[in-house]
């Protein structure tokens, strides 16, 4: 009864004017973002930041923004994966699979809107997953010491690359560079500068949401600009025939076990951390194809695979939240973009948030339960108008994004010096993105490298230097196992589980 009466102090928290109305603008924006091939959540969020920072925006409304942008990126996202086959981002990648052929057959609205409502169905049930399973885990969260916490940051570098990552090698490189640019700055224990090179503006370290700004924002302004002018990425939405905007009962009957599976299996992968929406995705659609396929339909227009990969996915990015607001490591690269807005209003997830600041946590959540009630209300009648943002081109769209970009940082902290660092981080990601190196490793460097040390140091200093007692307890050994078998089993099984997927145009980032 307390989690639901601490719910329920959430939803007197969310249900005012100014958190209903940015949920309702963040839901709006999110499902817009999410329709554009390219962009995808973890870049929408990235975009927000500065913009929420600029409005002077307190922590529960501002993470209510920037949530429902994200759960409505998720929803977006397959908007342009069913009408021309290029995903929104990568966790929209299956749904190309059986929604693109069922526009082909005229069935554009109901495969629209059968989306619409498997991404509720694995949102809503996920958020009740959130609400349960998280207070949970702060209870074992509070069993961890020093050497624990080292552990399991360790554990997601070391899944972060996972099945969803297309190379554990770039995974494991991209972490390092991320752990490298947190060490930058003054060391917190003896004083003395690393990295510095003498410029004193980097003896605070580097600003993590210039960073992120840099790597998402700005390399896809850049993405952009080396690919102007040529047909890459783009469709053409203007011969789209929607035809019927709702599916027909005995659709609903057909795919109602479909989400039931799916959501459960896309719940626990985004609750693993790195995993991600892309892999619960991913295992929803293999799943229940090898379980319902008996006429090798999937992949002809088959309704269950619309509904497998969208409640898969959706139900994924809820259950992420999990382990960010619990144990403080992010489930995926939007997550972790949300965990560095919650570092820059001075809030530490982790055990003691739900104590310390329960109206943010639990405002948050009631907030995603009306976000997700927003969404299918919006979504199925303005199908139409977000069909027209296909048709935006990206050359209004692409300096929309640098003037917010650079607007908003500057408005953060005013230094001219930290607009050069976020182009020099936009030029790394763009030449990491062309070398298929995944960025979200980086960003997970750059918020967990400064407390991963912190906890190393002190694991050393309370054990007097003696390494074993990193792998002392229980606990630290599980986490440990968990972390070597979690970077090795996907570099030997990656092969046969991995999905064979069709080649795209999209410069989506992974999540």
């Amino acid at each position: 009864m307390d989690t639901l009466s601490a719910l329920a102090d959430g939803f007197s928290i969310a249900l005012t004017f100014q958190n209903l109305g940015l949920a309702l603008i963040g839901c709006f924006l999110g499902t817009i973002i999410g329709a554009l091939p390219g962009l995808g959540p973890s870049n929408g969020v990235a975009i927000l930041i500065p913009l929420a920072f600029t409005l002077g925006l307190p922590a529960t409304p501002a993470l209510i923004l920037l949530t429902s942008v994200y759960y409505g990126a998720m929803y977006g996202g397959r908007i342009s994966s069913i009408l021309l086959n290029i995903p929104g981002d990568e966790p929209a990648l299956m749904t190309t699979l059986d929604g693109y052929p069922m526009a082909r057959k005229g069935m554009a609205g109901e495969a629209l809107a059968l989306s619409g409502i498997a991404s509720f169905v694995g949102a809503f049930f996920a958020t009740w997953g959130l609400v349960f399973l998280a207070p949970q885990l702060v209870k074992v969260a509070l069993l961890f010491g020093p050497a624990e916490y080292f552990a399991l940051f360790a554990l997601a570098f070391a899944t972060l690359g996972g099945i969803a990552s297309k190379n554990q090698a770039k995974a494991a490189l991209a972490a390092g560079i991320g752990l490298g640019i947190a060490m930058i700055g003054v060391d917190g224990q003896t004083g003395v500068p690393r990295f510095t090179f003498g410029e004193v503006h980097l003896y605070d370290g580097i600003d993590f949401l210039v960073a992120i700004v840099g790597l998402f924002a700005l390399s896809e302004v850049f993405i952009f600009l080396e690919h102007r002018g040529t047909a890459k990425a783009t469709g053409d939405a203007s011969d789209i025939k929607l035809g019927r905007l709702t599916p027909p009962m005995s659709m609903l009957k057909q795919t109602v076990p479909t989400m039931a599976r799916s959501t459960v299996l896309g719940f626990i992968a985004g609750v693993l951390p790195g995993a991600g929406a892309s892999l619960g995705s991913f295992i929803s659609y293999s799943v229940e194809k090898r379980l319902v396929d008996k006429n090798n339909t999937f992949g002809t227009g088959d309704p269950r695979g619309v509904a497998a990969p969208e409640a898969g996915n959706n139900a994924a990015a809820g259950g992420a939240l999990v382990p960010m607001l619990a144990l403080g490591v992010p489930g995926s690269g939007t997550t972790a973009v949300l965990l560095a807005m919650l570092l820059a209003l001075n809030i530490t997830p982790g055990p003691l948030l739900f104590t310390n600041n329960p109206d943010v946590v639990w405002g948050l959540i009631a907030a995603l339960f009306i976000g997700n009630v927003m969404l299918l209300v919006m979504n199925i009648p303005m199908v139409s108008l977000f069909v027209r943002v296909l048709l935006v081109p990206p050359r209004y769209l692409m300096p929309a994004v640098a003037m917010i970009s650079f607007v908003g940082i500057y408005g953060i902290s005013g230094s001219t010096f930290d607009l050069m660092v976020m182009v020099f981080f936009g030029v790394l990601g763009w030449i990491l993105r062309k070398l298929d190196v995944p960025l979200v490793p980086i960003i997970l460097g750059v918020l967990l490298g400064n407390q991963m040390e912190a906890n190393m140091r002190r694991a050393m200093t309370i054990s007097d230097g003696d390494w074993s007692a990193l792998f002392a307890s229980p606990l630290s050994i599980g986490l440990w196992l968990f972390a070597f078998f979690g970077f090795i089993l996907p570099i030997i099984a990656g092969r046969f589980f991995r999905p064979k997927f069709p080649r795209t145009d999209s410069e989506a980032d992974p999540d």
